[in-house]
């Protein structure tokens, strides 16, 4: 494609940090720029603890064991996001409750949660979609009412914000991802945010195999020993080495994927003001990060058309989830709680544009002109500027 939907961000400096790990010859987890990963992003988003780990996914599974989840124990979350968020809590031999989402900006519908609550449910599963933060106030407001955890999938919201605070950091347990395919990434890789400093010991149990190397480690053992479940959650040195410079340069390459998102914005606000499109909404004290940006066609026939004919142009656009609730995984370990008005609907409307650092003016007004054409409207210059 002359104009991909992604390319991975890079810095430059990935290489020296690479040959920087190589020369430390710690090549295995937590190393001193794994360490340096943990460091910058509580430093930043202000958050108690951050714990690298091997995916997005890893990230979630740990925010489960932390969430002390018994079977047939039931957790609510939207149906609209990745098989991931899910998974994780059916490995617990939970029961997911899918809840409608709102049509403004993906997220679950808070004001359907509550209806959703029976004797069994443990926890809301929340989903920071495209970065722009969920109705945080509310959720935790039924969340306390209930004794729920409130665990939010934020693995499209490193560096978003809600009033202020840090996608991740606002509930019980938060969890990025660092995949090729997010803002900033290591490959594959992700991070859990703990939030109660209670529980932070757990965390480095299970991350390390349900060993107690963690306080081995700082000193605070002469030796470590089995003592509860886990799994090898961390990632390597070399995946913390890609990572690390891109979190050091995070503001700048925030602002040039904002900066692209403001184009296609006021470039395509006319189409959507003629009612061709519908382009996302970013509601007060959300402040999103730009990880994606999409447009809703009329429906599924007209998506398919758009993304064929920017296929033709050599415009890469994808459209995104299948609804959990419709997938055979999904009829098994869960169920849909009340009507399902937007989730279906609005998952066939959507097209993701091409975005990632580096993203060029002209390319981006190459899809704008695309997507004019497809809808025969003309783009004019002053629209342009």
């Amino acid at each position: 494609m002359k104009i991909p939907f992604n390319i991975p961000p890079e810095t430059g400096r990935e290489a020296d940090y690479l040959a920087k790990a190589m020369a430390n010859h710690k090549l295995c987890g937590d190393g001193p720029l794994t360490k340096a990963c943990h460091a910058l992003m509580e430093e930043t988003f202000h958050a108690e603890k951050v714990l690298l780990t091997t995916s997005g996914t890893s990230a979630l599974e740990m925010a489960a064991l932390l969430c002390n989840l018994e079977p047939g124990d039931e957790v609510i979350m939207p149906s609209y996001t990745f098989v991931s968020t899910a998974d994780a809590f059916v490995q617990r031999g939970a029961k997911v409750v899918f809840v409608d989402i709102r049509p403004d900006t993906l997220n679950i519908d808070e004001t359907k949660i509550e209806a959703a609550i029976t004797d069994k449910t443990r926890a809301i599963c929340v989903v920071h979609y495209a970065g722009v933060a969920c109705e945080m106030d509310t959720i935790l407001d039924i969340a306390h009412r209930h004794g729920l955890k409130v665990v939010e999938d934020a693995a499209q919201g490193v560096n978003a914000y809600y009033k202020g605070k840090a996608l991740g950091t606002i509930g019980d347990y938060g969890c990025y991802s660092f995949h090729e395919t997010k803002n900033y990434t290591m490959g594959e890789g992700g991070a859990v945010v703990v939030n109660h400093p209670e529980d932070i010991e757990r965390a480095e149990i299970y991350r390390e195999k349900g060993t107690n190397r963690s306080k081995f480690l700082r000193g605070q053992l002469d030796k470590y020993t089995w003592v509860d479940y886990g799994s090898s959650y961390l990632p390597s040195e070399l995946n913390a080495a890609y990572l690390l410079p891109q979190l050091e340069d995070m503001e700048e390459i925030n602002n040039d994927r904002l900066a692209s998102w403001n184009r296609y914005y006021a470039a395509l606000l006319p189409l959507a003001q003629a009612g061709k499109v519908e382009l996302p909404v970013i509601p007060e004290g959300c402040v999103h990060n730009a990880h994606m940006f999409y447009i809703k066609c009329r429906d599924i026939e007209e998506r398919t058309a758009l993304i064929a004919f920017l296929k033709e142009r050599n415009i890469s656009s994808v459209f995104h989830y299948i609804p959990l609730h419709s997938a055979p995984a999904g009829k098994r370990f869960g169920r849909f709680h009340g009507e399902d008005v937007y989730t279906t609907r609005e998952s066939e409307r959507l097209a993701r544009l091409p975005m990632y650092y580096h993203l060029t003016e002209a390319d981006c007004l190459t899809v704008v002109q695309a997507i004019y054409d497809f809808y025969g409207v003309p783009y004019s210059s002053e629209e342009k500027d």
